[in-house]
């Protein structure tokens, strides 16, 4: 096990933090991080669970009531068949769940097929539990979704489940009712388990056909208050929670990236004996007062989701309409979900020096992107060989700070 740590690869995501937290000024569209405070009923909630001195440990898979609220959430938004809320587990963030998640699923060998590029953790989980990652390439022309028919061709003996994530980081590719119904077909024919990692479930945009933007739900009263749309999943579709295990994350809806709370849904009771062991050897069990702070913001109705999700897209189309005046040297169509512009690099494009630095266009950009005008990104060939040749900045940013990345773009890259 050692030695097969040392084989994983290491994100350049993390090469690229020590290289911005080095600079005087830096404009962090590198990270996957959002400005939003965490919202106030949250953080009154973890107050006043350390005043009240719950600070011990509780339940493995988390403490009962929020369990009862998110199975809850499951069935009446994500329209999951929830049958108890001992389905739920609660995980110390979405990556700690998809970590656990491959070990308990995968043994050496097994293939894996994932969309390609991908969030690098991702392959990392499946490398490190000895599977075998199989990329399916993900086009701009298809709007960064996967090609059902593509999928179907990769699958082979060995395989043994299909990995989604939709919204898609780092495209903001999302995947359509037609697309869902077609993997579902392919995963039942081939007896595949699929893991569906919705972090970004809440960030679908309002200009997206057919995708009406989910609503949150606090207690049951509102679970079913008329006007609120269900955020379908695939798990949701007949039969298919059976072989699907919803991923989740309070990072990105709740704005709590730092405090590590996430939670997974899992029928199969195997598998989910298998996740309860992993969180007692990982964790013993996820922070009290986090779980209580997740509380207080689920019963408290989350108003504030529509709000971020509305002041996202607007950075989203500010940051596309300052992008127009680098004359094409970047260019991409604005992303359907989640906060990434997935950008492409004009191939004709060289740094003052006149030849590329690494093997890397991508990375050669990066580089070059930082060195000059001290804006993070990450080159897209850290996703996977499918991204190489673009560039992914992160636009969750505050509007100050997209405006003077956006500035400092357009004067430093300037030739």
């Amino acid at each position: 096990m050692a030695t097969d740590l040392d084989r994983l690869p290491l994100s350049g995501i993390i090469r690229i933090r020590d290289m911005m937290f080095g600079l005087k000024r830096p404009y962090r569209l590198d990270q996957g991080d959002i400005s939003f405070d965490t919202p106030a009923p949250i953080k009154a909630a973890i107050k006043r669970a350390v005043e009240d001195n719950q600070t011990h440990y509780v339940q493995t898979g988390g403490l009962p009531r929020l369990r009862e609220l998110l199975a809850e959430k499951l069935r009446t938004v994500n329209r999951i068949p929830i049958a108890s809320p001992d389905e739920v587990i609660i995980t110390a963030g979405g990556m700690h769940g998809l970590y656990m998640l491959s070990l308990a699923l995968f043994d050496p060998g097994d293939e894996v097929i994932l969309p390609d590029p991908v969030w690098p953790a991702t392959t990392g989980h499946i490398l490190n539990a000895g599977a075998v990652a199989v990329p399916c390439a993900l086009r701009p022309s298809l709007d960064w979704r996967l090609d059902p028919d593509e999928l179907a061709s990769l699958v082979t003996p060995r395989t043994r489940a299909v990995l989604l994530n939709s919204p898609h980081n780092p495209t903001g590719g999302v995947l359509t009712s037609d697309d869902l119904q077609a993997i579902a077909r392919i995963a039942a024919q081939h007896n595949l388990w699929i893991i569906s990692d919705e972090a970004y479930e809440d960030i679908v945009y309002s200009d997206v056909q057919g995708h009406p933007a989910p609503h949150p739900v606090g207690h049951s009263s509102a679970a079913t208050a008329p006007g609120i749309p269900a955020r379908r999943s695939l798990a949701a579709l007949p039969g298919m929670y059976d072989r699907t295990v919803p991923v989740y994350t309070f990072s990105k809806s709740f704005a709590m990236t730092g405090l590590r709370l996430g939670y997974l849904a899992v029928k199969n009771q195997v598998v989910r004996s298998r996740i309860l062991k992993l969180v007692g050897l990982t964790a013993s069990n996820v922070s009290s007062v986090i779980q209580y702070g997740a509380i207080g913001g689920l019963e408290a109705g989350q108003a504030w989701i529509p709000a971020f999700r509305h002041e996202l897209q607007a950075r989203r189309d500010m940051f596309y309409e300052g992008l127009e005046t680098l004359r094409g040297l970047l260019t991409g169509t604005p992303p359907k979900g989640a906060f990434y512009a997935f950008l492409k690099i004009d191939p004709a494009w060289r740094p003052p020096e006149g030849s590329i630095s690494t093997a890397s266009l991508s990375w050669s950009f990066v580089e070059h992107v930082i060195a000059r005008t001290e804006v993070g990104c990450i080159p897209g060939i850290d996703f996977g060989g499918a991204g190489e040749g673009y560039v992914r900045f992160c636009f969750s940013r505050s509007r100050e700070e997209l405006q003077g990345a956006i500035e400092a773009l357009r004067t430093g890259l300037r030739t």
